[in-house]
């Protein structure tokens, strides 16, 4: 079916993943802490930023002063506290061991490195990948184009020769921005 493409390039979170439950129970820690709420629904629609930019739609919904970088280190030293024993491949998995060893594969992820390289590690999946990118890797974050840029270059495949699954709007637009085919999983 992806023969046509030169590289895949993988979101992590919620596409190959299944970490987003894990993510809600850790943002409601950390922001019950402070006494402050969020919406699901608003908070899905951020899917694919970097966990400071999530914070800081938090803090502003909430008219908090907290710093949004804070918050956002908390939140991800409270998931890494749970995540590692909670989170699962899901079935997407398939396609990328179906096509190891036959197409440079990359994961372009709005997570932390430490935390994309710590989860795929310890469920045995960062062999498959021949990058992975992460929020602090690039200066410009989904729904700009840099994670998947950076994704082809490493993977030495020019961009539009590769398709990006992707199960959030940001990366979506990301991967059309970075001129390559993307196939939103939710509709799998």
């Amino acid at each position: 079916m992806y023969e046509r493409y030169a590289g895949l390039i993988f979101d992590m979170d919620g596409t190959i993943l299944d970490t987003e439950p894990t993510h809600l129970i850790a943002w409601r820690d950390v922001l019950g802490r402070y006494g402050m709420r969020f919406d699901e629904h608003a908070m899905a629609a951020l899917n694919g930023s970097p966990t400071w930019r999530i914070a800081q739609a938090v803090i502003e919904l909430n008219q908090a002063t907290l710093d949004p970088h804070q918050l956002a280190r908390e939140k991800t030293d409270a998931v890494k506290a749970i995540l590692l024993d909670t989170v699962r491949p899901l079935p997407l998995i398939d396609v990328v061991k179906e096509w190891h060893g036959r197409r440079p594969m990359a994961v372009g992820t709005g997570s932390e490195s430490a935390m994309a390289e710590a989860l795929l590690t310890h469920l045995g999946l960062r062999q498959y990948f021949t990058a992975v990118v992460a929020a602090d890797h690039v200066a410009q974050h989904k729904p700009a184009p840099d994670t998947f840029l950076l994704c082809a270059e490493l993977m030495d495949v020019p961009a539009q020769q590769c398709v990006v699954f992707e199960d959030a709007d940001f990366g979506i637009q990301a991967a059309k921005s970075a001129g390559m085919d993307v196939v939103d999983v939710r509709l799998l």
